[in-house]
């Protein structure tokens, strides 16, 4: 294996941990956290952790990155969180699901336009299986089907594939924790007012729920998106936004194995399609060999991610964090 065959592996499986650990999110926020509180529980993964990067890094925006520090926050996790929880609450889970599962598609649509990205024969089969597999996997024949939480779940789709498309279009001006700080912190700090005008603070915490809102704000939320935001600058969006459909897969399969919950034959064949639709664009547009040899546009890619000196010695005096 080449040496950008070898990068763009290892890009991959990073990135795939994101999803992977957000499929762990119901059953944390159904056995874990305290019930009734998902505005909470959104305040909680996003600002406490944003807040330690930004610290940790002491680096604010400047210039322009004031208000786009503030959209991407907005489009990836504030508007986000919040739409993927109302659409939680007003749809059975497996609806909910079902129309996240059209994310890719929408990612692969607007970067189409904005990136000039090709919109593959292939991208569009994968993205029909995606939907397909997801909704075998956690749609139910009797799902009630909301207008406010279909129109919740949608937006929300929306929200993230426009915010993954910008993220990439915008690319990265400092170290990825302070970036992923800068975005942890914009989003939490919309939640706070909706926390305190929808739930309010628990008047007493377990130390179950204590742990909960510890996994999903430290590895759910902090270590999740700083990969994903890593990802997203050294992937296609079309590969990244795929790898999204691994997350109702992992929640379904906890679902069996934690929580003793059966899997019935077009359960399984919905993980079958999920998985093919997340190997077809990595191996139609990821695999096919560049003009010397290995993955096409990876030398590109990598090529693309290194600095100038300039920038990396800015990068370095302005900020003892040594992050890629």
């Amino acid at each position: 294996m080449s040496r950008p065959e070898r990068a763009h592996a290892s890009a991959l499986a990073t990135t795939a941990f994101t999803p992977i650990v957000w499929g762990t999110t119901y059953l944390v926020t159904t056995e874990l956290l305290p019930p009734g509180r998902p505005m909470l529980a959104a305040a909680v993964r996003a600002l406490p952790v944003g807040l330690a990067f930004v610290l940790w890094s002491r680096r604010l925006p400047s210039g322009i990155w004031w208000l786009r520090a503030a959209v991407l926050g907005l489009l990836n996790i504030g508007a986000f969180f919040a739409l993927l929880f109302v659409a939680a609450y007003r749809l059975p889970g497996g609806v909910a699901a079902t129309a996240g599962a059209i994310q890719p598609l929408v990612a692969a649509a607007i970067a189409a336009v904005v990136l000039r990205e090709r919109f593959t024969r292939a991208t569009a089969i994968a993205g029909v299986m995606g939907v397909a597999g997801v909704a075998l996997l956690v749609l139910r024949p009797d799902a009630g089907l909301d207008p406010v939480g279909i129109a919740a779940a949608l937006a929300g789709t929306v929200s993230m594939a426009t915010g993954v498309v910008l993220t990439k279009h915008w690319g990265r001006p400092v170290d990825l924790i302070t970036f992923t700080g800068w975005q942890l912190s914009a989003g939490g700090l919309m939640l706070v007012p909706v926390v305190a005008a929808m739930e309010g603070v628990p008047p007493q915490l377990t130390g179950t729920n204590l742990a909960g809102f510890a996994w999903l704000a430290i590895v759910g939320t902090g270590a999740a998106y700083a990969v994903w935001f890593r990802g997203i600058q050294a992937l296609p969006i079309a590969m990244v936004s795929f790898l999204g459909l691994l997350s109702p897969l992992v929640a379904t399969a906890l679902g069996w194995a934690v929580l003793g919950q059966d899997l019935s034959p077009s359960q399984m064949l919905g993980a079958l399609l999920v998985v093919a639709a997340v190997l077809a664009p990595q191996l139609a547009a990821g695999w096919r060999p560049g003009p010397r040899g290995g993955p096409a546009g990876v030398g590109r890619l990598l090529r693309s991610r290194r600095p100038s000196a300039a920038h990396t010695k800015s990068s370095r005096d302005a900020s003892p964090c040594r992050c890629p």
